[in-house]
């Protein structure tokens, strides 16, 4: 006979601070996603080309490639919840003065700031959402980006609507921040206290600037000590697995880009469509990453992240390059919403996974592939806005089919089964 789940298994602290990470997960979307669909306005008014205006939209991983290794070192210092919460309320500001930048410069400046702290803020409800996520004992963090997913729909949709009213930028995203400071300040109380209790290496470790770390604290129950993998502690082997889970997520981060920073210029521009209309690549690219990333906790606990990855690489694959084989704007739309689905788990499982390897100071694994995710940012904004200046936006974003190409060939270092017990 099989014993019934008991529904209140979870204890009421894990099950509120599940809600408070998911909160900082759906407003991190929330903010920038409503400037998303405003960009192509943002560039006539500035009167950017498309180079000048990938050029600024790269300011935002330069910004995290210079500020972002801090994240793991303010984790330590000042705890994940409380960096996690602030760095949203501060980017939520650095969205507005990108909003109402006079010009291009001080435009990009501003993106450099978000990225910044955009960069700080990731690190922290990702390093949360593991805690969260152990205390558990199954995957949740799949969850959690679809949460996101959930809030960059949303900032897309009210970004969209915004733009066929004609409503002002300024007091657009001046709402907008004042909503994801007040949903980040309540929703703190909820979140975990403290540091994280978790070891933070085996013995000859690195912290997040390579110095020597510590040796680890003992865990308590809920923070078993990290494995000790077939590579050894801080091997090169074990940086070799970082990169390539980099490699991964960035796959992941290049299809997300396309759809935040060129689904709009292209609908537009080259298909003909409205701003509204327009507004439903990103919307449809984010909706299906959503659906992916909800049921993705399941299907990595059924199949493991490694098969998950190479189906959806398949579905990225075929969706969007024939909706840019074959364009027509519900086709490329449809295309959009396939390539979101496709990468709805890599970058949860990459971070699941580098979160797991030996030899790493806590934060220390995360914060590194967090930078290798910003990295991408800094090449794939101006090589497509070259690319579409040169040729067109169609061939730009050649670059999604071939991130799933490099899933692909990467997608063995991730895990064959859950490596959340």
């Amino acid at each position: 006979m099989t014993s019934a789940r008991v529904p209140n298994a979870v204890p009421t602290r894990l099950r509120r601070a599940r809600l408070g990470v998911a909160l900082l997960f759906f407003t991190n979307a929330l903010a920038y996603a409503n400037l998303v669909p405003r960009l192509p306005e943002v560039r006539v008014d500035l009167g950017l080309s498309y180079t000048q205006f990938g050029v600024a939209i790269a300011m935002m991983p330069v910004g995290a490639l210079v500020l972002g290794l801090t994240a793991g070192a303010l984790i330590r210092r000042f705890h994940s919840a409380n960096v996690g919460t602030w760095g949203m309320v501060l980017l939520a500001l650095s969205v507005v003065l990108a909003g109402l930048a006079p010009n291009g410069v001080l435009f990009a400046a501003a993106l450099f700031l978000a990225g910044a702290l955009d960069s700080i803020a990731d690190v922290a409800q990702n390093s949360h959402g593991l805690r969260v996520q152990r205390e558990y004992g199954r995957s949740i963090l799949n969850g959690m980006h679809g949460i996101w997913s959930i809030g960059a729909v949303a900032g897309g949709l009210m970004g969209g609507a915004a733009a066929g009213l004609g409503l002002d930028l300024g007091v657009h995203l001046a709402v907008v921040a004042v909503i994801v400071a007040t949903v980040n300040i309540v929703g703190h109380r909820w979140l975990l206290p403290g540091a994280d209790p978790r070891a933070d290496v085996e013995a000859g470790g690195h912290d997040a600037h390579g110095s020597p770390a510590d040796a680890p604290a003992s865990a308590g129950a809920s923070a078993p000590r990290r494995r000790r993998g077939p590579l050894g502690a801080a091997s090169g082997g074990t940086w070799l697995v970082l990169l390539a889970l980099g490699a991964i997520a960035m796959s992941g981060t290049w299809v997300e880009d396309a759809g935040a920073t060129w689904a709009a210029s292209y609908l537009r521009d080259e298909l003909g469509t409205g701003a509204t209309l327009a507004a439903l690549g990103f919307v449809s690219l984010q909706g299906m990453q959503f659906i992916g990333r909800i049921a993705g906790d399941a299907m990595v606990d059924r199949w493991g992240q490694r098969a998950v990855a190479r189906a959806g690489a398949v579905i990225g694959l075929v969706g969007m390059g024939s909706a840019l084989a074959f364009p027509t704007v519900w086709g490329t739309i449809l295309g959009f919403g396939a390539a979101g689905f496709g990468v709805a788990t890599l970058i949860p499982s990459a971070m699941a996974v580098a979160d797991d390897l030996p030899g790493f100071k806590h934060g220390a694994a995360l914060t590194y592939l967090g930078w290798l995710l910003r990295a991408s940012f800094l090449v794939s904004p101006p090589l497509v806005g070259f690319i579409a200046d040169s040729v067109s936006i169609r061939a730009g974003l050649m670059l999604m089919p071939v991130s799933a190409v490099v899933v692909l060939l990467l997608a063995g270092v991730l895990a064959p089964r859950a490596r959340t017990r």
